[in-house]
């Protein structure tokens, strides 16, 4: 007999949006208990009318203020419904709870994580049967299951403790990750890594790695740490300085970090030179697809550098664009062979793992890399711009009211539109936001953020002044609006 589906009463329920990744809010504003056991029962309905719901449902969680508590009051609201669950003992990364959804043949997944917002911040992703983001089809049942239990209040069931089960998330994600790269390789170039988790859930385990395979790799910012030490927990400038300061104290040849839950990468060069998350995707596909001579296509999100597609052409790779969320990428992974997809935030997956974002395994990636060529991040990027050429990427975010976000994507779509400083616009794009092309310079982009309250401006030149006078300009014009 299928249990009784609940529904939950909740504090603002208004205020409870799927972005481009799950659900996120300010804590003690609208992430709440009740909101986000409004938010598992959405879940629940949704597993239990469209999956096998007798599989059961993971739930992990990040190093967030009470994240183990909402771990554990979801769990009873999926468990209440007749499913089990299997609730992690500790805190892991995102991706881990993917790769344990995909090998225990799960319903799916959630976890309780803000990813790389501030510490005020908390959230739930839902990750679907086949181990990554739910694709949009499958967001849109949850959005409806969640209408549904908003309107409809039921008395909660009791949980079930008879379905509730733990298990250690990070023996079984080390074991997967040991498997990806050449070891041998690595050992034999004797360079020095240090990982910088940021005080998120993927502390210790690109240390555990390395050495359990004789590489040295330090660690900084791996205590669990709420409030993320003061800063965002977001591997970009200028949240990356103790790991830029980490590198050149202890001459180390490469730093990688990670965001709040691990799925997202950054990294610094042993001269200090931060990589952008557009460097490191060109680094990445130019090693899988080129020096390893991997098979499968490329895929990218709408705002990512247009390198990747000389990179891709080069190597005789079909491109697939997306709109902006992994999400879409992840789509195009599960219908055919995507070799490398990589987004503008520095979330990289490919088809040796799962079809999800994995800081870990892109450190792991990039350290075979350095290894494969016996050469520094740093000198890998001068061989790619002297192939290649120069593109120098920049964005801007810019707090606006909903309004501004209005007008500014109006100006931009407009045709009496038709120049940015002395460079005229010759074409448009508006698949994920507007993209004007600035004739042979390059491009610029405005698009509304999916989780905050954010107009995020986007552009690409061949010459870094260049790049900055457009964002510049491009900034002053929204504050007029």
């Amino acid at each position: 007999m299928t249990p009784q589906l609940q529904s939950v009463a909740s504090d603002s329920p208004g205020q409870i949006k799927f972005g481009t990744d799950g659900w996120r809010a300010i804590i003690a504003e609208d992430f709440t208990f009740a909101n986000a056991r409004l938010v598992a029962n959405a879940i629940a309905r949704y597993v239990i009318r469209s999956e096998d719901a007798r599989k059961g449902v993971i739930i992990g969680y990040d190093h967030r203020f009470a994240s183990d508590t909402v771990a554990a009051a979801v769990a009873d609201v999926i468990t209440a419904s007749g499913t089990p669950v299997w609730l992690t003992d500790k805190p892991c990364p995102t991706p881990a709870v993917s790769l344990l959804v995909r090998q225990r043949h799960a319903a799916g997944g959630i976890v309780i994580t803000a990813s790389h917002n501030p510490y005020r911040w908390n959230g739930i992703k839902y990750k679907a049967s086949y181990g990554s983001s739910a694709l949009p089809s499958i967001v849109a049942q949850i959005e409806q299951e969640l209408d549904v239990a908003t309107h409809r209040v039921v008395p909660p069931l009791p949980s079930r403790k008879d379905l509730l089960h733990t298990l250690d998330p990070r023996a079984p994600y080390l074991d997967a990750l040991e498997k990806l790269v050449d070891w041998h390789r690595l050992r034999k170039t004797n360079f020095r890594f240090v990982s910088d988790p940021m005080h998120g859930s993927s502390a210790g385990l690109l240390r555990e790695l390395f050495t359990r395979n004789n590489i040295h790799c330090d660690e900084i910012r791996g205590t669990h740490d709420p409030r993320f030490g003061g800063a965002h927990p977001e591997p970009i400038e200028p949240h990356v300085q103790p790991l830029r300061d980490a590198v050149l104290a202890g001459k180390y040849d490469a730093g990688f970090c990670a965001d709040g839950d691990g799925d997202r990468i950054g990294a610094i060069d042993r001269d200090g030179s931060f990589l952008s998350p557009h460097q490191l995707f060109a680094l990445l596909v130019w090693h899988l697809a080129g020096t390893r001579n991997l098979p499968g296509d490329i895929a990218k999100t709408f705002s990512v550098t247009k390198l990747i597609d000389r990179i891709a052409a080069k190597f005789g790779r079909t491109l697939h664009e997306v709109p902006i969320g992994f999400k879409y990428i992840c789509e195009l992974m599960l219908e055919r062979n995507i070799l490398a997809g990589g987004e503008e935030s520095g979330g990289f997956g490919t088809s040796l793992y799962l079809p999800e974002r994995d800081a870990t395994v892109s450190a792991l990636f990039l350290a075979e890399l350095m290894a494969w060529h016996g050469k520094s991040l740093g000198q890998l990027l001068a061989a790619l711009r002297s192939e290649f050429g120069e593109y120098h990427y920049g964005r801007v975010d810019i707090d606006v009211q909903s309004a501004q976000k209005q007008k500014a994507i109006a100006l931009f779509s407009a045709p009496s539109f038709t120049h940015i400083l002395e460079w005229p616009v010759t074409r448009r794009e508006n698949m994920d936001g507007i993209k004007v092309y600035l004739g042979d310079i390059g491009w610029v982009m405005v698009r509304a953020s999916g989780t905050e309250r954010l107009l995020r401006v986007y552009s690409e030149t061949s010459r870094r002044e260049t790049t900055n006078q457009v964002l510049a300009a491009v900034t002053h014009l929204i504050h007029q609006l």
